[in-house]
């Protein structure tokens, strides 16, 4: 990646996002936020510009700069990724660490953040605006689908389905051949042993559906 690269979101994992371009020698021009209350401030000496559809800056990116989106809220990843694709006609990059490691046969869209530690195993597909935080293991052929949150330490079993949207908490464990359904949330440390609908919530070891 040759142009640098505007941050959407200056909260949450973006000073991680900072970190993990910078790591990798990649230059980071600014960060776009909706909260004015983060503007004219600085994070590790990288300015918080003005807010994400502040068109000075939009028009740079696809011209002169990348996008990345840093919003944990998939709702809001989503809507700034549809507005940078219909007005700018690019998709955001990949932000992953140069600790992470990111097998040749793993297919990977864009937008996503893979932080330190991570393994992305032999023919595992991640689709697009995934959050993989730290020390995720996972294994062979596991497809995960977009716009996925998988806490620090999980580990995703070969075979496993994640659908999209879903969220899975710090240190689960998903067994081998398991489909989670879209919209899913699995609680910290639940050892997953059977499917998952959709939308359904479940947790503890073995993991169950907490009722609404």
């Amino acid at each position: 990646m040759e142009k640098p690269v505007i941050i959407f979101g200056a909260k949450g994992i973006a000073k991680s996002v900072l970190e993990i371009f910078q790591s990798n020698q990649i230059t980071v021009y600014g960060f776009l936020d909706d909260d004015k209350s983060t503007h004219q401030k600085v994070i590790n000496d990288i300015p918080v510009l003005g807010l994400t559809d502040d068109n000075r800056f939009m028009k740079l990116i696809g011209n002169k700069c990348e996008a990345f989106i840093a919003y944990d809220d998939y709702k809001i990843r989503f809507h700034l990724t549809e507005m940078i694709i219909k007005s700018r006609k690019t998709m955001p990059v990949n932000a992953i660490h140069e600790k992470a490691f990111v097998v040749k046969s793993a297919d990977i869209g864009h937008g996503n953040f893979i932080n330190s530690g991570s393994i992305i195993g032999s023919g595992s597909v991640i689709g697009q605006h995934c959050i993989i935080h730290s020390s995720v293991i996972v294994e062979q052929d596991v497809v995960i689908e977009d716009f996925v949150q998988i806490g620090a330490g999980s580990i995703i079993n070969a075979g496993a389905i994640i659908e999209k949207k879903t969220f899975i908490g710090s240190g689960v464990v998903i067994i081998g051949g398991i489909s989670i359904g879209e919209g899913a949330s699995i609680g910290a440390g639940s050892v997953v042993i059977a499917n998952v609908a959709k939308k359904e919530t479940v947790f503890g070891n073995p993991a169950v559906k907490i009722k609404s």
